[in-house]
Order: structure tokens, then C-alpha cells, then sequence
């Protein structure tokens, strides 16, 4: 079993490293109450987030009480470190740099090359959204591949692990300029924040995803491939504007056949295998999206269905093309399995063309 990430994250070395490169910039950082503040009764019992709050929170007391000049020395320590553990530096201006805009953009903009800022640039996009987002555009065109990410990642509407930001789940238009900017970036690293940017705003707004798609696809070979990436929700969720924009037409032609999954009666923890036929009853090629979709069985009886992708293909005609794939019913993190008749269907470029029903049993 993987060690949780908080038995090695926030360790005490990085605090003792951290005590040292405070203290060289302001000499009375009283270091030995810092740590007893951190390491107190209760750190052992905390969560990751929490520690990481406990930890920059202790912070303060022994730091100038001006935020400003706290943040003259912190900044340069911040560059001293990378990773996980610096994203602290960034949480610090969270936590007390909300009253002072531009002094803290600055600190972020720095902070971000070395961790992320990206959840910390959140509470000042909600309190200041105008100023925050003309100062995100400023970011979408920075030199350094990290500003420019923040730029696209920052405004999320549904970034994991961090406050939503409700005025762009209603409203995301503020955001597209950026993604503008950023549709094209060199940086891969880039491109994929704006192809999860997108994936956020079409969970509630798929016609305008839809519409940005078919304008900027064809453009260039990175935004074409950032785009498959952003409509991933779109295209599972079988829309046929979305699947069309990337050559995907009906499903006219194709045709499964012996679809299985072998055995027909699995015991939770076991592999089993799909296979089946595709024939193409065609004259011409076709190009395929080929999906299934499991419909697990939840807790309380009910259904819960996902969608796994299996080939994307230009498949001959009058051929079979023998497809299989393998299937695990591991409990996972992100998935507990229950006994009882469970469902899987083949899709074919959106269009369900088979079904069969299968026992999971405990």
C-alpha cells in the first residue's frame, strides 16, 4: 500500500531548511517556537491541507506583523524551494495577503514558478474579480511557462481540491480571452490546464464549449490535441455536435457481434475479459470512436455507469476486427464494488449497439 502523501510531505526537514533560510533574511525569526507551534498535540492526528494551514498559520506570530514586509521575506525564501511543500508560501498569501491586490499578485507570480498558486489566486478572484482576471490576461502572456499556467489553471471553475468559483460556473465568458491566448501555448504543460479549463466549463455549458471547438479546431495540430482533451466529458457523454468536430458521424454500418465477458459470474476483487467482433458493413472506411460503458452496482442497489474508452480508428469494411479488452473489479480509492447484476454496452461514435448483463458476485 502507497504511504500517504502526508507521512512524506511537510517532513522535519523541510521545516528545519525552512527555519534556516528565514532566519538568513530577518536574523529574530524565532525559530524553536515556530516548530513547537507546528509539531504540536495535534499534528499528528492532521490531514495533509490541514497540516499545511497549522504550518503557515504558526507563521505569522514570529514574522513583522506588517503583511507587506513579511511577504519582502518570504518572497525571496520561497525560491528556495520547490514542489508540494513550497505551495506553503503561496498559502500564506492566502491566508493573510487578501487586503494588499497587488502586493500579493506580485508574491504569487513569483511563488508559482517553484509550487502553484493556483488554489491561492482563488479568494482574490472572488473578492476582486474584475482586477483579478484583467491581471490573469496579463499573466496568459508571460514569458515563464508556470505564470502562464496559473493564468488558465487559477480560474477553474471546478479546480479538485479547491474552492469553486460559482461566477464562472454560471458565467465563464471572463475566462475564454485567456484561454485565447493560451489555446496554442509551446508549453504542453500549458495547453493542458486550458483543455481541463474547458473540460470544467462544459459540464454547464457544453453549447459554448462546442462552439469554441469547432472554431478553433483545424487551426493547428497542439490546439487539435488539446481539444480532444477538453471535450473528454462531452464526447463520454455521447453529444453529437462534439463527437462531429473531431470526424466522428453516425455509426451507420458498424455492427457487433459475440459480444462476452468472460466468466459471466466475477468475484469482486477478480479480472475478467471483454471481447467481441466489429464488422463494418460498409464500402469505405470509417473512422471510429469505439467505447464501452459499465453500469456498476452502488451501494443501495441503484446503478452508477462509466465510460471507458477503447480505440479511436479508422476500421476497414467487410472485415472483422476482433476487439477485447481486460476488466478488474479491484476495490479502488475511487470505486468500491458491490455484488449483483451489473450492465456493459459497446458504443460506437456515440451510438450504444449492444448490451449484455454480467453477475459480480462477493
Amino acid at each position: 500500500m502507497a504511504q500517504p502523501l502526508k507521512e512524506i510531505l511537510f517532513q522535519p526537514k523541510f521545516f528545519s531548511d525552512l527555519v534556516a533560510e528565514i532566519k538568513k533574511q530577518y536574523a529574530p525569526f524565532d525559530g524553536m517556537a515556530y516548530l513547537k507551534a507546528v509539531f504540536d498535540d495535534s499534528w499528528e492526528s492532521l490531514e495533509l491541507k490541514a497540516r499545511m494551514i497549522q504550518a503557515t498559520r504558526a507563521l505569522e506570530p514570529y514574522l513583522p506583523q506588517e503583511y507587506v514586509v513579511a511577504l519582502e521575506i518570504l518572497v525571496p525564501v520561497s525560491q528556495k524551494f520547490t514542489g508540494f511543500d513550497a505551495i506553503l508560501f503561496c498559502q500564506f498569501v492566502e491566508e493573510f495577503g487578501l487586503e494588499y491586490f497587488d502586493e500579493s499578485m506580485k508574491a504569487l507570480e513569483v511563488m508559482t514558478v517553484d509550487a502553484t498558486a493556483e488554489g491561492a489566486v482563488r479568494p482574490f478572484i472572488k473578492r476582486y474579480p474584475q482586477k483579478s482576471m484583467e491581471q490573469m490576461l496579463k499573466w496568459s502572456k508571460h514569458s515563464n511557462e508556470h505564470v502562464r499556467r496559473l493564468a488558465s489553471e487559477g480560474c477553474r471553475p471546478l479546480l479538485p481540491w479547491n474552492m469553486r468559483l460559482h461566477q464562472f460556473i454560471k458565467d465563464p465568458s471572463p475566462i475564454i480571452p485567456i484561454l485565447e491566448n493560451l489555446k496554442d501555448d509551446p508549453s504542453e504543460y500549458v495547453r493542458k490546464s486550458v483543455a481541463n479549463n474547458l473540460n470544467d466549463i462544459s459540464k454547464h455549458h457544453p453549447d459554448l464549449v462546442v462552439e469554441l471547438a469547432s472554431k478553433w479546431y483545424g487551426q493547428t495540430n497542439n490546439t487539435d490535441r488539446i481539444l480532444k482533451h477538453g471535450l473528454r466529458t462531452l464526447l463520454k457523454e455521447r453529444n453529437s455536435k462534439a463527437l462531429k468536430i473531431f470526424g466522428f458521424d453516425d455509426a451507420t454500418g458498424v455492427e457487433i457481434k459475440k459480444l462476452s465477458v468472460i466468466p459471466k459470474k466475477i468475484s469482486i476483487g477478480a479480472k475478467a475479459l471483454l471481447e467481441f467482433n466489429l464488422i463494418l458493413e460498409s464500402d469505405r472506411a470509417k473512422l471510429v470512436r469505439l467505447e464501452y460503458a459499465v453500469h456498476y452496482v452502488k451501494a443501495n442497489g441503484s446503478h452508477s455507469s462509466k465510460v471507458f474508452q477503447i480505440i479511436e480508428k479508422q476500421f476497414l469494411p467487410q472485415k472483422i476486427h476482433y476487439i477485447k479488452r481486460k476488466l478488474t473489479f479491484r476495490n479502488m480509492t475511487t470505486r468500491k464494488h458491490y455484488p449483483g447484476t451489473h450492465y456493459l454496452e459497446v458504443i460506437a461514435n456515440g451510438k450504444i449497439l449492444s448490451k449484455l448483463s454480467f453477475i459480480l458476485d462477493s
